[in-house]
């Protein structure tokens, strides 16, 4: 399965959205990830529906929008409406996780289940074979710029032996502390879509820090 590169837009700079992300489209950027955060399931506050719309009028590639949010329910129309391509919710937060899973794809989004570090892959046993996507969080959420968690190798192996085990090849999305240091171990392990931020918006060239990135994965 090809890699996919999705920066993400979380440190960007939001005075000049367009022209970032025209750079990393220039450096070969698969899809845009857009982090989203209401500062209750996670300690930070970003952007919501109205920017991804805004931001759908410039991006050429797929928008991944990643909801941390403690009621994502409440929100998937609007940010389907507003021009995401993927979706992906926390399991930690939803009690009926195979009915969101089910109003995303209704919707004609890709649906992904989001899985915290200390979340275990079982928790997303029984949709296994639903899911678009799955998204496991190598940081803990809610700020850019954090440490990879070296764990999280061992956690791609296990989610891709768990997919593997109820018939699915879906892609295993990766997110948090991806750089140079550890996107190849990270696609070693099964990693298919890299969420990289401070890697490349931080660089001073996303262009050319996206273009490292994608050597860097598949040498």
């Amino acid at each position: 399965m090809s890699v996919r590169l999705a920066p993400s837009i979380l440190s960007a700079d939001f005075a000049h959205l367009a022209r970032d992300i025209a750079a990393a489209e220039a450096g070969g950027a698969d899809l845009i990830h857009v982090d989203v955060m209401d500062g209750h399931f996670v300690p930070n506050i970003t952007i919501g529906p109205p920017v991804v719309r805004a931001i759908r009028k410039v991006a050429t590639r797929p928008l991944d929008v990643h909801l941390m949010i403690s009621d994502p329910d409440r929100y998937i129309d609007a940010f389907a409406e507003a021009g995401a391509a993927m979706i992906s919710v926390h399991v930690e937060v939803l009690p009926h996780l195979h009915r969101t899973i089910a109003a995303i794809k209704a919707l004609g989004v890709q649906a992904g289940a989001v899985l915290n570090p200390s979340t275990p892959v079982t928790a997303v046993e029984e949709v296994a074979g639903d899911l678009d996507f799955v998204l496991l969080m190598s940081v803990n959420p809610g700020f850019g710029g954090q440490r990879f968690i070296p764990a999280t190798i061992d956690k791609i192996r296990r989610m891709r032996a768990l997919l593997a085990r109820a018939g699915s090849t879906a892609p295993i999305e990766v997110d948090g502390g991806v750089d140079l240091t550890t996107i190849k171990d990270v696609v070693a392990a099964g990693g298919n879509i890299l969420v990289a931020g401070q890697a490349v918006f931080g660089s001073g060239d996303p262009a050319r820090a996206l273009a490292a990135l994608r050597e860097a994965a598949t040498r």
